[in-house]
């Protein structure tokens, strides 16, 4: 991992650094069992919550669906036979060994991608990253055939319905923390969602760190409608490297005055590594009536983690 610098990519597209009363909240969150549900329907813990009103061998099934469709979209469109082995933490990190080449005519099964990892082959592996970036900002729908968007769909409801709409729940969240449309009394600007960022006196950005590695993460993005809301370059897999070197990176990418950060996740890694950042930490909870779940988490919620650790220093004449 030696070639991986944080800075190339680090400057957040679109986010005027050079305005000191820019506000920005960061909000970095974990994949499985907190945006989306996988793990836990395919151990049945998710369903076992609910003490037997759920069919834990259909949650199972729907897991096992899922798991079918991630694998044939990572090979089928995404390289991964050809790039499993060399998992890197984020789409941008070989960047610079990527020389610009038209890629149009470059044939990847005969590129002699492999062993050993120099810069021949990190400018192979490049290439395949520079596809996959233009393939997820294409999106599902233009890579699909209309009976396969259709099965998607179907699954992708099926889940919504089992998990008492816990996917589309945790998407709107997603929605309204891009839109900064936050109650003033959540500590948190409000802003008018329809307003051009640049113009906003506080923006605000999803960027998602997984423990899983990044093309099935990708992949994942994809498949459960995340890519609306979170961009590939604002995807890390912490695989090879760990969450709080991704959190470490994140604080370099997002370096100016007035940023605030707040992680959202389930898992003790997250947890620490927030800790050590003196970052605000939401542990999503899958029990059934509990208030850090979706539907249930919401905004004025996450506005008073932010106050706890940042105090209140967006207020209403902020956004006069």
């Amino acid at each position: 991992m030696g070639e991986i610098s944080p800075s190339p990519h680090q400057n957040p597209r679109g986010f005027a650094k050079s305005a000191t009363d820019q506000k920005l909240n960061v909000y970095i969150w974990d994949m499985d069992e907190t945006l989306i549900l996988l793990k836990s329907l395919l151990n049945g813990t998710y369903p076992e919550a609910f003490n037997g009103l759920k069919d834990v061998e259909k949650g199972i099934e729907i897991g096992k669906m899922w798991e079918k469709h991630i694998l044939q979209l990572c090979d089928d469109y995404f390289f991964y036979e050809q790039i499993e082995n060399y998992n890197k933490p984020f789409l941008d990190s070989l960047s610079q060994y990527d020389d610009g080449r038209d890629l149009s005519d470059y044939d990847f099964n005969r590129d002699g991608l492999g062993p050993p990892h120099d810069d021949a082959n990190k400018t192979k592996l490049a290439y395949r990253h520079r596809v996959i970036a233009q393939k997820y900002k294409q999106g599902l729908q233009n890579l699909l055939g209309q009976e396969m968007r259709k099965h998607w769909d179907e699954l992708y409801e099926t889940t919504d319905k089992y998990t008492d709409r816990w996917l589309s729940s945790a998407l709107a969240f997603l929605k309204e923390c891009s839109s900064g449309n936050l109650k003033a009394t959540s500590s948190i600007a409000s802003v008018d969602a329809t307003t051009d960022l640049s113009n906003k006196k506080c923006q605000h950005v999803n960027v998602l760190v997984t423990s899983g590695s990044l093309i099935p993460s990708l992949v994942k993005c994809l498949l459960f409608r995340l890519d609306s809301m979170i961009t590939h370059g604002n995807v890390y897999s912490s695989w090879e490297v760990s969450k709080l070197q991704c959190f470490q990176w994140i604080k370099e990418r997002f370096s100016q005055p007035n940023v605030r950060f707040c992680v959202i996740g389930d898992g003790w890694e997250e947890c620490a590594a927030a800790q050590t950042m003196r970052w605000p930490f939401i542990e999503i909870d899958l029990r059934p009536g509990k208030p850090h779940r979706f539907p249930g988490l919401t905004l004025r919620t996450v506005g008073h983690y932010l106050s706890v650790v940042y105090g209140n220093p967006i207020t209403e004449n902020d956004e006069e």
